[in-house]
């Protein structure tokens, strides 16, 4: 898969390359949507622009996806699932798994700062990676890869959709009450690293706190246990 391209990536690129499952015309293209920001330069281009299209990639295969999966579904069910497939969480996990982090170009200062365990930087690499493909092959290889890698997301996205979040504030709608409240109680660890400590509270007085190294996900773990305490399924 990876013999054009083995050529002229290194080692370590290739082997991404075949995680990824496509084999590159243009081996630039790859090593520029893995070029960060921090180490980009006039003649070394960083993965910004690539990152802005392949946002826009990403949502039309997903678009698709969700309208062939689902003829009958009406707009307001798929934004949701939508959303759940599209979001910085979602391109990042997905980077975890094929293990972009590993061939991220950055500069010093973010490798010190463990930028390539970054959430941010993995999703906006990972976005990169797709538009990346996209110009190397066109959109029937772009989407390919795509479904690919989000594989078993598509098919679950409808309970994803609905996230611990959501079901809480409208537990909390239901019964007359102002949405729950979210506050950051801790912050712990190195600031490459952080984990924080997230308490809701509903103004009915119940209260669950929970802790992740991210806010968003620290958050629906604290409402996950709030729905766990008042018993609602999710």
């Amino acid at each position: 898969m990876a013999g054009r391209a083995s050529g002229r990536l290194s080692a370590e690129m290739a082997n991404f390359a075949l995680r990824l499952g496509h084999d590159f015309r243009r081996p630039e293209l790859l090593q520029r949507a893995l070029t960060h920001a921090s180490i980009g330069s006039k003649t070394r281009p960083d993965n910004q622009r690539l990152e802005f299209l392949g946002d826009r990639v990403l949502g039309l295969v997903m678009s698709e996806a969700l309208l062939s999966a689902d003829r009958g579904a009406t707009e307001g069910q798929l934004a949701p699932r939508f959303n759940a497939l599209v979001r910085k969480e979602t391109c990042a996990e997905v980077a975890r798994e094929v293990d972009l982090g590993a061939v991220l170009r950055l500069g010093r200062s973010e490798m010190l700062t463990g930028g390539r365990r970054k959430e941010a930087l993995l999703a906006d690499g990972m976005e990169a990676v797709i538009a990346a493909v996209y110009l190397d092959a066109g959109l029937d290889a772009a989407r390919e890869v795509v479904l690919r890698l989000w594989g078993e997301r598509l098919q679950s996205v409808e309970s994803d959709a609905r996230d611990a979040k959501t079901m809480l504030q409208e537990w909390a709608q239901g019964h007359g009450a102002p949405p729950p409240d979210y506050a950051e109680v801790a912050r712990e660890g190195p600031p490459h690293a952080p984990r924080f400590t997230i308490e809701v509270r509903l103004a009915t007085g119940e209260t669950a706190r929970a802790s992740a190294g991210s806010k968003r996900q620290a958050e629906q773990a604290a409402a996950r246990a709030l729905l766990d305490t008042l018993e609602i399924p999710e």
